[in-house]
């Protein structure tokens, strides 16, 4: 069936999970209590680096309400690692997260002993009476400085390298050698922190008589968690089951399983007893996975005429002291998208993934897409700068044109669809370019400090190319969905319900759509990378085809024509051009539960489950543009202009769509302007609460203009491309283009995030005292 027209898909629907959350009626893990529950806590090193002495436990053991401490050697026996997960062309060191420390604490907030108690407050109260005994080793927190020579994080890892890849398409070397201009800049991107509003945490019970471990935790899908849970307890899946209530957020934090959640599952299995972990926002600091942390050294070649003819780079990723299952995959991503939109013929790429006494990086929103976009765009504008060619021209001759799709670029992605110069002249309308640049040449005749800032990106979506739906029809006619992916904030019960709605062409008040519990729905992936739509969406897209080709076949039996002459309008199935010989959906539904109404050799019910496979991975992609001007007094910028204009295939929601968005957008600004988690030399964190982490206010968000094209994907049947991650990946690149634009009557080339006053006004400061400005 075709999905384009005027139905459910494409309407800006409210969602209608609100209410629940509006009215204080959503369920999270923290509200979750059960009969005799207990509560767990952490201990966790104070230190970056040192070898772990004696833990003495016998004073917390005595303590009113607790009723146990355990460290590694207490769950040996129980619990293992989590290895990585294997990337092919890569090379990755074993040194999995442990689930307690043994040994050798080597970050700062390391889990090292649990204590559970009858309460939080017991359990809190037992960690200041345990007494660790701590050797303190030597600590580096510098990615740089871990490959020349530091002492090793770990004994098995002598020169600290934990990843390598690299990837060389077309010749480089030929490229740049033959090149009119070369342009080289060093980059270095801090690490962040995800800080959902939800914290980590989980409720594990056991029932011996089942042996059935139930866990309910607050995570991005059910899937993920219970397969590493399964490698971790040595327990069969089937034995497993993990629900994943309300979610308050991850933002690419919460894909994989936390080591104390593993430490949680086997003490509810050792003690018989329901057992529940909620995490302080400092504990969340310190200890959940970090994004972002990526130094890039890259050159770029172009002709004489302004077309780029190669990349070169190198890539230092700050891995942190070991590696969670999807540790390994942001860096590589951003090495594989580092021709961004543009037909660049040869590159080369290296990456190199490094251990410090941090706590490891993983995927935080974009993971691996906003730092390409951002490197690319970066050198797209010095080039621009350097050639003295027009930031916009430049793009436009080098941008892919829209008739070589598919697109195979040099590293091997392969593009599958794409309008770019389409999305960047629309952009440049939307903030009347040329306005904003003579209204800029005026301000610096006044001696203000204003920049233009534009960028192209191009992001890759549907990984792990599968996912699962089932539906089923309730003898009312109600429709039941259950789908493998897993909403933490997108509003998945709304889209999802309009995909139903579209194909079945009925309300979706009549459309539940069920999800996150691993014993009700079907097997999937989850919810991550922008593939839910994409691929959940198309899993059940072909799921329901199947249900109204069942349908079909009741009806055409129940007014005596050929399933063929059946057609759907509002509610009801009618013979074509006789529009009077019609039944109600409702009635379908319950002739398919009476055998007597079926039609001959028809199985009762209706009902269907299965999987949709992608061939290869989507690309949404987009500009996005901003103005700003700077007080160089203060070094304060102000945001007069941000626009995005983004190509997601076909959007299921636009209303959805452009808060997912404008929520991007929000949060990429505040890796651009305030954002940066800080380590001491000595391995301490100096940015682990919100008095030191500056997250962006509401008060700090500006207007954003978001607009939407569509360029549909050819190898899904919805035409979709996935739009969650967009905004955080456009507009990095964006304002970074547009501060460093307007600081460039001082002769300052470029200054690495966080863009804060601080650093702005100090860079204004050096330029004038040399005479410029």
């Amino acid at each position: 069936m075709s999905v384009s027209g005027s139905g459910w898909i494409g309407r800006p629907v409210r969602r209608r999970e609100d209410g629940r959350y509006l009215r204080g009626e959503a369920t999270y893990v923290a509200d979750i209590a059960l009969p005799r529950m207990a509560h767990v806590a952490f201990v966790r090193s104070p230190h970056g680096h040192a070898v772990l002495g004696p833990i003495a436990t016998a004073r917390a053991l005595t303590l009113p309400g607790v009723l146990g401490v355990f460290t590694a050697g207490d769950l040996a026996d129980r619990l293992r690692p989590v290895p990585p997960n294997v990337v092919e062309g890569a090379t990755v060191a074993p040194v999995p997260h442990p689930p307690l420390a043994s040994g050798r604490v080597r970050y700062v907030g390391e889990p090292v002993a649990a204590v559970v108690a009858d309460t939080p407050a017991a359990a809190e109260d037992a960690l200041e009476a345990v007494d660790v005994e701590y050797a303190p080793l030597p600590v580096v927190t510098d990615p740089q400085r871990a490959l020349e020579g530091a002492p090793p994080v770990h004994d098995a890892v002598p020169d600290n390298v934990l990843l390598r890849w690299s990837r060389t398409g077309g010749d480089p070397d030929r490229a740049f050698a033959a090149a009119a201009t070369v342009v080289r800049q060093t980059f270095r991107i801090p690490r962040v922190a995800a800080a959902p509003i939800e914290a980590r945490g989980a409720v594990a019970a056991y029932d011996p008589g089942a042996d059935l471990l139930t866990v309910w935790c607050s995570m991005q899908d059910p899937h993920r968690p219970r397969h590493q849970l399964s490698r971790a307890l040595g327990r069969p899946e089937d034995r497993i089951r993990v629900i994943v209530p309300d979610v308050g957020g991850a933002f690419g934090s919460k894909g994989s399983l936390p080591v104390e959640i593993a430490v949680l599952a086997a003490l509810a299995i050792r003690l018989g007893r329901p057992l529940r972990w909620i995490e302080s926002r400092r504990d969340n600091l310190l200890g959940s996975y970090q994004g972002r942390g990526l130094d890039a050294e890259m050159e770029m070649a172009l002709d004489g005429e302004g077309r780029i003819l190669a990349v070169r780079a190198r890539l230092v990723a700050d891995l942190g002291a070991y590696l969670f299952p999807a540790t390994p995959v942001p860096s590589l991503t951003t090495g594989m998208l580092l021709v961004g939109a543009y037909a660049i013929p040869h590159a080369s790429v290296e990456v190199v993934g490094v251990a410090t006494n941090k706590v490891p990086t993983g995927p935080y929103r974009g993971a691996g897409r906003p730092e390409a976009a951002y490197l690319v765009e970066r050198m797209v504008d010095l080039a621009a700068r350097q050639t003295g060619i027009d930031p916009v021209e430049l793009r436009r001759r080098n941008a892919i044109p829209a008739d070589r799709f598919p697109y195979t670029t040099p590293l091997g992605f392969t593009y599958d669809s794409g309008d770019y110069t389409a999305a960047l002249d629309r952009l440049c309308q939307i903030i009347d370019y040329e306005r904003a640049r003579a209204e800029q040449r005026r301000a610096r005749e006044a001696g203000r400090l204003q920049g233009v800032g534009v960028a192209l990106y191009v992001e890759r979506a549907g990984s792990q190319l599968w996912e699962s739906a089932a539906a089923s029809v309730e003898p009312s006619g109600r429709v039941v969905v259950r789908i493998g992916s897993n909403p933490h904030g997108q509003g998945h019960e709304t889209t999802f319900s309009q995909i139903a709605a579209e194909v079945l062409r009925i309300d979706p008040d009549l459309i539940t759509v069920e999800h996150g519990d691993s014993a009700l729905v079907p097997r999937g992936v989850g919810t991550f990378g922008s593939r839910s739509i994409t691929v959940g969406g198309s899993a059940l897209l072909l799921v329901l085809e199947k249900i109204r080709t069942q349908a079909a076949a009741i009806a055409a039996h129940l007014l005596e024509a050929a399933p063929a002459d059946i057609e759907w309008e509002d509610g009801r199935l009618f013979v074509r051009g006789a529009p009077r010989r019609s039944v109600a959906f409702a009635d379908v539904a319950a002739a398919a539960y009476q055998p007597g109404r079926l039609p001959p050799g028809m199985e009762m019910g209706l009902q269907a489950s299965g999987i949709f496979v992608l061939p290869r991975p989507v690309f949404p992609f987009g500009a996005y543009g901003a103005v700003v001007e700077i007080d160089p007094e203060t070094g304060q910028v102000r945001l007069l202009t941000v626009a995005a204009v983004d190509d997601a295939g076909r959007i299921v929601n636009p209303l959805l769509a452009e808060g997912q968005v404008i929520g991007g957008v929000i949060q990429g600004l505040g890796e651009a302007f305030t954002e940066v988690f800080v380590y001491g030399e000595d391995g301490q964190p100096l940015s682990a609460s919100f008095t030191e982490y500056a997250l962006l206010r509401a008060a700090d968000a500006p207007v954003v203009h978001s607009e939407f094209r569509e360029t549909p994907s050819p190898i899904n049947p919805l035409g979709a491309k996935g739009v969650g991650e967009a905004g955080t990946i456009g507009v990095l690149a964006a304002v970074a283009n547009a501060v460093m634009d307007a600081l460039a009557p001082l002769g300052i080339r470029h200054l690495d995030f966080p863009l804060t006053p601080a650093r702005l006004w100090a860079a204004i400061r050096e330029r004038r005292s040399t005479g410029w400005g």
